[in-house]
């Protein structure tokens, strides 16, 4: 749903007023934490969409990664998960048991145990998960604790949205597909692993509200954040695609809904529409101490040569983002 349409949505939510709710729905951020005791908390996160690709194995794989990435965004480590299932009654069930292989492949993976799930009949079928991780709660972490001075780096690739429905349309290689594909199904455990040997003070996942949705999550009064566009790593064909107008509609009502927040400065469209793809299973964005910058940076592209260094946290300017 458009970022516009869920705020207004969650502002008729009563406030909850627990002292152990550390983290709630209303920072935006990508889980919620909630505080057993001194040195443990839980995080709590749900997520589940329509395929995006064709093939059921690999859907359950994509979507179980999506889910499991909002743990590693907030810091934490994955426990359990349970299946979300929306399915045709007159749909082979064999497709099902594909996506289900697929999403506990993930969860096994990810060191979690995938402890039962939910079902309905619907005529379109959507999978998810709901997962719990822990986290001390010392240890958090927060979309929106940068310090100036910090680097962004994001772990993955953008493109990935107007990829997969471009190719699905016909219009995309399969060459592109495969990277979209091998980039969605990936963990973000690996990142993050290697990211908390470092200072960092925030860290996000970039999701269906595109690079600039989420990088504006991470924004405050007290500091901006400039992106250097060019250093933005994406997949190639994706430039191509925008060039044709080959977008797609999550795109739009995300640049409708920053249009306020952004400044876009002499930037080609074709890479503004990048940086407002919506993604799906995309990397983290992490804020990290400048000193570490280039050290975490190299540690990350030892595993995967696609992560970048996007931009810096800024003291506060007209706009919470400027892209350059």
């Amino acid at each position: 749903m458009p970022q516009g349409s869920l705020q207004d949505a969650v502002s008729n939510i009563p406030s909850f007023t627990d002292t152990n709710l550390l983290v709630g729905f209303d920072s935006s951020d990508d889980g919620s934490v909630y505080k057993l005791s001194d040195d443990l908390a839980i995080i709590n996160t749900l997520d589940f969409f329509p395929p995006m690709v064709t093939d059921p194995y690999l859907f359950g794989k994509i979507t179980a990664a999506n889910a499991l990435s909002d743990i590693y965004a907030m810091g934490g480590q994955v426990r359990t998960a349970l299946n979300i299932v929306c399915f045709p009654e007159e749909e082979n069930a064999e497709i099902l048991g594909q996506i289900l292989r697929g999403g506990a492949e993930k969860v096994l993976e990810a060191g979690g145990v995938l402890c039962g799930g939910h079902s309905i009949s619907d005529d379109e079928i959507k999978y998810g998960l709901s997962v719990t991780g822990v986290v001390h709660p010392d240890k958090i972490m927060y979309n929106n604790r940068c310090n100036i001075g910090d680097k962004i780096i994001l772990t993955k690739p953008l493109g990935v949205g107007m990829v997969t429905t471009s190719y699905n349309a016909g219009a995309a290689s399969e060459d592109s597909y495969l990277q979209a594909v091998n980039s969605m199904q990936r963990l973000n455990k690996y990142a993050f692993d290697i990211a908390k040997k470092f200072r960092i003070h925030a860290c996000t996942d970039v999701t269906g509200f595109g690079f600039l949705g989420h990088l504006n999550e991470m924004v405050t009064p007290g500091h901006s954040i400039q992106v250097e566009s060019e250093n933005v790593l994406y997949i190639s064909e994706a430039k191509r695609l925008a060039e044709e107008f080959l977008i797609t509609g999550g795109g739009t009502r995300n640049r409708q809904f920053l249009e306020n927040s952004v400044d876009l400065r002499n930037i080609p469209l074709p890479i503004e529409e990048i940086l407002f793809d919506p993604q799906t299973s995309g990397g983290l964005l992490i804020s990290v101490h400048s000193d570490d910058a280039d050290a975490l940076l190299d540690a990350l592209s030892d595993q995967d040569p696609e992560c970048c260094m996007v931009g810096t946290v800024i003291p506060r300017a007209e706009k919470n983002i400027i892209v350059v």
